[in-house]
């Protein structure tokens, strides 16, 4: 007896029209792939989608009214069986834990290609955690030990400006303190970090988790 082909549904919540349309021929043009829906908010999709409950969810975060995160929590008790990935052009680690805390199963980002975000919609749906490299690391990152060191407050301040790219002058007008001062603050910056550069600085906040 054959077997018949396996079909993975898929609901689309995102307010971008553009982006929603892509989606849906994405999902069209490949075979194993059904869009079953389409919503531009949380608010839809919670009235209709437990009519016609999915096998997977694409879930945006920035979304009017009810923000994807909270939509996927609601969504969640009414919807037992679907799985969640987050698509949004965001990564910041807050943004990726608060999404996989309401539930969802993956987060991928919107830049991906259709290949990734397609397979990224079968790994859930087959039980795994889909994942960009990026948030991957995020996720990993968050596991590893934050790094002992003795820089004051106002000195992890400072560097947390110099990690977002801000030169001596911003810093200063940020911080209320004059140029001579941030001046100061850095080279005890870069002494309690046995660095020399700005570069080494950030990238030793960075992996360390400083900041």
């Amino acid at each position: 007896m054959q077997s018949i082909p396996r079909v993975i549904s898929v609901a689309v919540v995102e307010d971008d029209r553009e982006v929603r349309q892509a989606l849906q021929l994405t999902l069209a043009a490949r075979d194993g792939f059904r869009c079953a829906s389409t919503f531009s908010s949380c608010e839809d999709a919670l009235k209709q989608l437990p009519e016609e409950p999915p096998d997977v969810v694409l879930m945006d975060i920035n979304l009017p009214g009810m923000d994807g995160i909270a939509g996927v929590k609601a969504l969640r008790e009414l919807l037992p069986g679907a799985d969640f990935l987050m698509l949004t052009v965001r990564e910041e680690e807050d943004t990726v834990f608060r999404a996989l805390s309401a539930g969802a199963s993956g987060y991928i980002l919107k830049h991906a290609s259709p290949e990734a975000i397609l397979d990224a919609i079968t790994e859930v749906y087959e039980g795994g955690s889909a994942m960009t490299p990026a948030i991957a690391r995020l996720v990993v990152r968050s596991f590893q030990p934050k790094v002992a060191h003795d820089l004051s407050d106002r000195e992890l301040e400072v560097l947390a400006k110099l990690c977002d790219g801000e030169n001596y002058r911003s810093i200063a007008e940020a911080l209320f303190i004059s140029t001579n001062t941030v001046k100061a603050h850095i080279k005890s910056v870069y002494l309690k970090l046995h660095v020399h550069t700005r570069a080494e600085a950030v990238r030793k906040a960075l992996r360390d988790r400083l900041v």
